[in-house]
C-alpha cells in the first residue's frame, strides 16, 4: 500500500511538472445567469439586484464633463447627509487645514478609550468623483459605528489638480495631526481610490521618515490600476458598480494619472515596498471587480509579516459594504473595522 501511494505521489508530481511546459490556455466559461444570493439580508439583496451602473461604459471625455459628473453626484448625496448624521448621532463641521478642505465628524458620545484617538478618511470615487458632501457617508459611518472622531479629506481632484494632488492633500492633513497627536493613536481609512490612497500614504510616510499610524483600513483598494488580477475578468458584468475593467473607473484613473506610469506604487501600491506597514484590515465582496486587488494586497502584507485581516462579504459588488448604515452587513463591516482599530490603536 505504501509503495502504491508513493508511486501515485510521484506520478502526480510528474504531471504537475509537465504542465509547466504547456501553453497556458484560458478557461472557456459558458454564459450563465447568476441569481441574487439568498444568503444575505433582504436589504443587501435589493442592492445586489440593482442593474448595472448607468453609463458605466460612457465616461466623460473632457475635464468639464468629469467636473459636471462629480458635481451632480455631490448634489444628489448632499440632501441625504443630515438624516444620515442624525441616525449616526454625529455632528459635521467643514473647514480647511493648512489649505486643504476637510470635514470633521464628531460623535456626540465618545467613550473614554477614544478621547485621544482620530481616524483620517480619504474618500473613493476613482480619484475624480465624490467631492464635498459626497465624500462623507463612509466617514459618517466610521464616526458613528466606531464612536471615534473622524477627519474626512476633501482632496483636490481633476481638473483642479492631477496626480499626485490627492495624495499631497491627504499627507498634509496627516502631517498636521501627528504634530499634536501620537501617530499610534491615529487610524487611516478609505475605500476604492480612498483605499489606494490609504496605502499610498503609508508608502509616502516611509519615504519621508514619518511615524506610521496605529492601524489602517483600505477598503476594496484600487491597488493595481494596470488592471492585473483574476476578478477583473471573473467578476466583469457581475459587479454592478464598476462593471468592467474598461469602464468609467479606468477612464477616471487615466484622467487623474495624467500620463504618469500606472505601475508606480503611488498609483498601484501593490507594487510598493510594504515592509513596516501598520496593522491593516481590508474589506471586499465576492462580486467585487477589485476582489483580486484586495486579496493580492492582503497577501503582499502578510508576506512581509504585517498584521493583516481580510473580510469578504457575500454577494457584494464594489464598496457596497458602506452603501447604507441601516443594512445589517454595513453595520457588521464597520463593527469589524472598529474592533480592529480598538485592538491596535494607542490610547
Amino acid at each position: 500500500m505504501r509503495t502504491r501511494l508513493i508511486c501515485l505521489a510521484i506520478s502526480a508530481a510528474l504531471l504537475a511538472l509537465s504542465a509547466y511546459g504547456q501553453t497556458l490556455a484560458p478557461r472557456e466559461v459558458p454564459a450563465k445567469s447568476i441569481p441574487v444570493p439568498s444568503t444575505v439580508s433582504p436589504q443587501m439583496q435589493a442592492i445586489i439586484a440593482q442593474p448595472l451602473r448607468t453609463n458605466w461604459d460612457k465616461p466623460p471625455t473632457t475635464p468639464e464633463g468629469w467636473k459636471q459628473l462629480a458635481d451632480s453626484i455631490a448634489a444628489t448625496v448632499a440632501p441625504q447627509i443630515p438624516a444620515m448624521s442624525e441616525r449616526m448621532d454625529v455632528k459635521i463641521e467643514p473647514s480647511t487645514l493648512n489649505g486643504v478642505r476637510i470635514y470633521t465628524i464628531t460623535p456626540n458620545n465618545i467613550p473614554a478609550a477614544n478621547k485621544n484617538r482620530l481616524a483620517i478618511h480619504v474618500h473613493g470615487g476613482c480619484y475624480v468623483l465624490n467631492p464635498r458632501e459626497a465624500a462623507l457617508p463612509e466617514a459618517i459611518f466610521m464616526a458613528g459605528f466606531a464612536h471615534m472622531k473622524v477627519i474626512s479629506v476633501d482632496y483636490r481632484m481633476p481638473p483642479e489638480a492631477y496626480y499626485p494632488g490627492a495624495l499631497d492633500d491627504a499627507m498634509t492633513v496627516y502631517k498636521a495631526q501627528i504634530k499634536s497627536l501620537n501617530a499610534k493613536n491615529i487610524a487611516v481609512f478609505g475605500s476604492s481610490a480612498g483605499g489606494a490612497l490609504t496605502l499610498e500614504m503609508m508608502l509616502r510616510a516611509k519615504q519621508e521618515n514619518l511615524p506610521m499610524p496605529g492601524a489602517i483600513a483600505p477598503g476594496t483598494p484600487m491597488s493595481d490600476v494596470t488592471k492585473k488580477g483574476d476578478t477583473f475578468l471573473t467578476n466583469a458584468m457581475l459587479d454592478n458598480v464598476l462593471v468592467s475593467q474598461d469602464g468609467f473607473c479606468d477612464a477616471a484613473t487615466m484622467f487623474y494619472a495624467n500620463g504618469h506610469d500606472l505601475k508606480d506604487p503611488m498609483l498601484s501600491p501593490v507594487y510598493g515596498d510594504v515592509r513596516g506597514f501598520p496593522p491593516t484590515i481590508l474589506t471586499s465582496g465576492t462580486r467585487d471587480l477589485l476582489l483580486s486587488n484586495t486579496v493580492r494586497m492582503h497577501r503582499a502584507l502578510r508576506q512581509v509579516g504585517t498584521v493583516a485581516s481580510l473580510q469578504v462579504f457575500e454577494g457584494q459588488s464594489h464598496a457596497q459594504f458602506y452603501r447604507d448604515d441601516r443594512i445589517p452587513e454595513v453595520k457588521e463591516a464597520f463593527g469589524e473595522i472598529a474592533a480592529f482599530f480598538d485592538q491596535h490603536l494607542g490610547k
